[in-house]
Order: C-alpha cells, then sequence, then structure tokens
C-alpha cells in the first residue's frame, strides 16, 4: 500500500491506495480509504502515524525532546607520510631485516631493528636528542612501531647494541647495499669532516679531542670519514680521533671498502688535504679483490711542494699564458700523471688581491720602519712610542692573518724590525692560482674525464653539509666512545636514506629536494575522533601533489583505514 495524492478541481485530495493484479494478470489499483484533504491530513499526520503505531501494538520512536548533540572528540593527529615514505625506503633496501645482524634475542623484549629504524626516520623528520624522540612519537606516526615500547633507555640499549655487534651490521649494510654498486668499475669518494662535541669529561680511549675544525677554529670534536661512489650513495663510514691527521685515515678506509664489496676495478678520488709523498707508496700497494691495483686520482696541494716550480713553469709560459678559456695540461711526476686545470680568470683574481695584500703590508711596515728611525733621531711624537718589538710582532700578526706567513718572512731574532719577502714562494703561489693538480694512475682517462671525476668529489661535500644542517649531526652530547660512535652509525644510514630518496626523485623528474618532498608529505596525518562514543581513525585525503610524489619515490599509498577529509 501507498499513499496518492487526486485531484477535483482546485482541491486535492489524500487516499491510501492498494495495488493488486486482476484476473486477466494485469496490474491494478484500488482505493482503501480516502483520508481527506490535503491540507487537513497535513495538521493531522502526527495523530494519524500514532494511532496506526497503537492499533499495530508498535512503541512510538518519536521524542518530544529535541535530539541531543553528539559528544565529538578529536584527539591530537600525527604527521604519517613522511615516515610512510622512508618505511617504504626502509624495506626496499632490506632494512628491516637486520635484527638478524643485531644478534635478536628471544630474551629481548624489543627490537633493535625497529628502535634503530625510529632513530633514523627522527633525523631525517625532526632532528632531536634521544631523549626527545618519545615526545616526538607524540606527534608522529612510524609505521609498525608502538610508541609505547619506545623509551630512553631501550634507546641507549639499542645504540650499544649497534656497537657490540658492529662488525655483522657492517657486513650486513653492505651486502644490502651491494646491488646498488657496480662491480665491474667503481669509483668511489673519500672525504673527512670534523663534527663538535661537547661535555668536559674524559673517558678511555676518547674519540673526542681538540682539533682545527672543517668550520674553523680548534674545538672538541671528532673526525668522520665517508666513502661514497660517484652516484653519491654512501657506502662506508668511519670514527676517528678529533686531532687524527687526514693522511693517515686514506689507506684503512679504501682497504676496508675493498674487502667488503667484490669490486674487480676502484678508482678513488680524494682532496688535497689527504695528499701526501708517503701516502702515494702506500696507495700504490693497495690490491682490489680481483688483484689489480688501486686506480685513485688525488688533488696536489701545489704551494706546499717547491718542487712543482720546474713543471709548471714551462707549463704556464707555454699553455696558460695566453689562455682566456679553462685551458688543460699534463705531464708526467714520479712515475705518475699530473693533470693541471688552468682557469684564467681565477688565476688573476687570485694573484691580483695576494699582491694587494702584500703591498698593503709593505706600506704598514715601512710607515712603522719610518717612525722608528724618527724616534731613533730624538723625534717626539703623541701617544706611547713605538719599539722595533711591538712592531716586529703586530707585522707578524697581520701577515698571519692574511695567510703570507710562506712569502713574507719576519725576522723574530733580530733586534731591530725587518722582514724579507720569498721571492721563489711568491713566485710558486703564482704559478698556482687559478690552478687544480692532479696526481693520478688511471691509465685510460683524458684529462677532461680526470678533471670530471675530481669535480663530482664535490657532491660528497654536499653529503656532509646535509649530515650538518638536514640530519644534525652535531654537536654530539654523548661522552661515551661507543655512544658517538653508534650516534655516528645512525646518522649515516639516515644519510643513505636520503641518497636513495634523492636518486629516485631525480631518476622521476620531480624537481624537488628530499628535504622538501618530506615537508610535503609531512601534512599527511593519521587522525582518530570520538563520535558518540564510537572510535574512528583515518588518514588525511590525498593531494595531487602528495599524490605525484608518493609515485615518484616508488611509494604506495598508505592504507586506508576510514579516510577523512579535512576542512
Amino acid at each position: 500500500m501507498y499513499i496518492k495524492v487526486t485531484k477535483s478541481g482546485p482541491r486535492q485530495y489524500v487516499q491510501l491506495v492498494e495495488g493488486y493484479r486482476g484476473e486477466d494478470g494485469k496490474v491494478r489499483q484500488r482505493t482503501i480509504a480516502s483520508l481527506g484533504r490535503l491540507e487537513v491530513v497535513g495538521e493531522q499526520v502526527d495523530s494519524i502515524i500514532k494511532g496506526l503505531q497503537r492499533v499495530t501494538g508498535r512503541e512510538s520512536t518519536a521524542s518530544t525532546q529535541p535530539p541531543q548533540p553528539l559528544d565529538i572528540l578529536f584527539q591530537p593527529a600525527k604527521a604519517l607520510g613522511d615516515s610512510w615514505v622512508l618505511d617504504c625506503v626502509w624495506r626496499d633496501l632490506g632494512f628491516d631485516r637486520l635484527d638478524r645482524a643485531l644478534s635478536a634475542s628471544s630474551k629481548r623484549k624489543f627490537s633493535v631493528e625497529q628502535l634503530l629504524k625510529v632513530m633514523v626516520f627522527n633525523r631525517l623528520c625532526d632532528p632531536t636528542s634521544k631523549l626527545g624522540i618519545s615526545r616526538w612519537l607524540e606527534r608522529a606516526t612510524v609505521p609498525g612501531v608502538d610508541p609505547e615500547a619506545v623509551t630512553h633507555q631501550r634507546l641507549l640499549r639499542a645504540m650499544d647494541s649497534l656497537i657490540k655487534n658492529r662488525v655483522q651490521l657492517d657486513r650486513a649494510i653492505s651486502s644490502l647495499l651491494r646491488p646498488l654498486i657496480d662491480t665491474d668499475l667503481a669509483v668511489v669518494f673519500y672525504d673527512l669532516t670534523t663534527v663538535r662535541a661537547e661535555g668536559l669529561a674524559e673517558q678511555d680511549e676518547d674519540v673526542r679531542k681538540y682539533g682545527r675544525s672543517k668550520d674553523g677554529g680548534v674545538r672538541k670534536q671528532f673526525v668522520l670519514g665517508v666513502v661514497q661512489t660517484a652516484e653519491g650513495l654512501p657506502i662506508f663510514h668511519q670514527v676517528f680521533d678529533g686531532n687524527v691527521a687526514e693522511v693517515t685515515t686514506l689507506k684503512s678506509s679504501l682497504e676496508e671498502v675493498m674487502s667488503r664489496f667484490p669490486i674487480r676495478r676502484v678508482v678513488a678520488v680524494a682532496d688535497r688535504g689527504l695528499m701526501s709523498t708517503h701516502n702515494l707508496d702506500e696507495l700504490r700497494e693497495i690490491k682490489t679483490p680481483s688483484g689489480e691495483p688501486l686506480e685513485f686520482i688525488l688533488a696536489v696541494p701545489g704551494r706546499r711542494y717547491g718542487e712543482f716550480t720546474e713543471l709548471l713553469e714551462p707549463m704556464q709560459r707555454n699553455q696558460f699564458a695566453k689562455a682566456t678559456d679553462e685551458a688543460l695540461a699534463e705531464t708526467a711526476w714520479d712515475g705518475l700523471r699530473l693533470v693541471v686545470a688552468h682557469n684564467p680568470k681565477k688565476a688573476a683574481e687570485q694573484t691580483a688581491e695576494r699582491d694587494a695584500k702584500i703591498k698593503a703590508l709593505e706600506d704598514q711596515a715601512d710607515d712603522w720602519a719610518e717612525q722608528l728611525d724618527a724616534q731613533d733621531q730624538g723625534a717626539k711624537k703623541r701617544g706611547r712610542p713605538l719599539s722595533d718589538g711591538g712592531a716586529r710582532a703586530k707585522f707578524y700578526h697581520r701577515v698571519l692573518e692574511n695567510k703570507l706567513g710562506n712569502i713574507i718572512k719576519v725576522d723574530m731574532k733580530s733586534e731591530l724590525f725587518s722582514y724579507t719577502v720569498d721571492r721563489k714562494a711568491r713566485r710558486l703561489a703564482e704559478l698556482n692560482d687559478g690552478k687544480l693538480l692532479l696526481v693520478t694512475n688511471v691509465p685510460d682517462l683524458s684529462p677532461q674525464e680526470i678533471v670530471s671525476r675530481y669535480k663530482a668529489l664535490a657532491d660528497i661535500e654536499r653529503g656532509f653539509k646535509v649530515l650538518k644542517s638536514e640530519l644534525e649531526i652535531g654537536p654530539v652530547h654523548h661522552r661515551l666512545p661507543d655512544r658517538i660512535r653508534a650516534h655516528a652509525q645512525i646518522c649515516f644510514i639516515a644519510l643513505i636514506l636520503h641518497r636513495v630518496l634523492r636518486q629516485r626523485l631525480k631518476a622521476s623528474g620531480a624537481g624537488t629536494s628530499p628535504e622538501r618532498a618530506l615537508e610535503q608529505l609531512k601534512s599527511i596525518q593519521y587522525h582518530r575522533v570520538e563520535i558518540g562514543g564510537h572510535q574512528h581513525s583515518g588518514i588525511t585525503t590525498l593531494a595531487t601533489e602528495q599524490q605525484a610524489l608518493l609515485a615518484s619515490l616508488n611509494a604506495p599509498k598508505p592504507p586506508k583505514v576510514e579516510q577523512l577529509s579535512l576542512v
């Protein structure tokens, strides 16, 4: 049965109509009851409904009270998108299987791999102290990790486990990275950086030592050495004492890399700070796993070796003197190839700057010499008189401030103020202006290719910048040497993930940086809300840009628990 409205002239009537099938099989209608005019029925509809409910024995569900508003309780949202992408990369690299290398024990009530993942993701998403990670988890979600299981003491125990099982962990990471490395030819770059350390307490075998910082000045620090491939993938790191000599670190690091990766041919590229004649002899003795000699490209600090004057003079005269664009030249030195790249514009600027500094110092020295001579002849002048010792000390400090101590020699033993300009040292400096000197034993690369390989070393410097600025590796407040090494290990793994993100973004043509991508994905959040006593959860609706980023990073969309849209 159903309600039907019919018309009779200007009026409308409400009828209760029943449908039935006649003897001929056709559907027909018949009126059961006429309820009256529409305008009258409208006023009595509530009483009609109640009467029908009464005669049928049904309770009335209508309430005379206005409906009560539902209690809605929103819980704090948690960032999900950035850690979701990192978790995808983590599993793609196989790092979710690192618990095996960390000697997971059945007695342990927590997973070291999960805690390691939390510490690594924190470095990339919102760097904070180990003590602050619990506060970070109050506003962030790490897939597969129960935040209640993450405590400060467990994080420290996980760090201790990293060092206790360091050999197994390093081997496991190396085996996971091995498919990403060309085993036929690998060009590896090696460089060092310094990381500031805090704390006054001294420890046995402390790596925190006072040394010259890469950022300038002398401070308490440790030194971090990193080896990466030509594609920008970090494959090895090592922590050294803060006062270590750079040249002593190269051989051990390269030998360790070759023992971990079965590479047939290795070309090592390193900066001028790692170059010494003793280093060259050691590098020539290193063999790759296939028995081939290690090949290397090293920058030469030409100003440090006077013997390069004889080599550079004919190059400057015959090939570089009239050059207007960058020029290349090659000669032999100590049984190796010496490749020289010359930039005439930069050379002119460096020479002019040095000449201006020397002239300013000579003019100052002449003024002081005249003042001293006048004082000796009895001339009076206001203020404190100048002494030879005072003039000598001030002049010496100014020479050092201008980094000209190897050219301007101040006679510190003479009773009178005097100095000399070392013409050979000045000429050697001029010959090195605008030049990049590279020594190599690589036989089959052209000079242009040698220079290009070396210039790619700048990418490792960008990696150090990421470590210091984005991952905030320092300052380090840990005091135990093994905790410092564990902190460096965590930051190194974070750098691996950062570089994999960069490779994927570059390959997809996304045109954005890992930092910017993670920041955009961070707004994908996990939400929980209680409505009328019922719990509901879900994630933010993905924007078009976020969907494109996930595709660029080879990451699927986060699973929908119950999709929520935010207005």
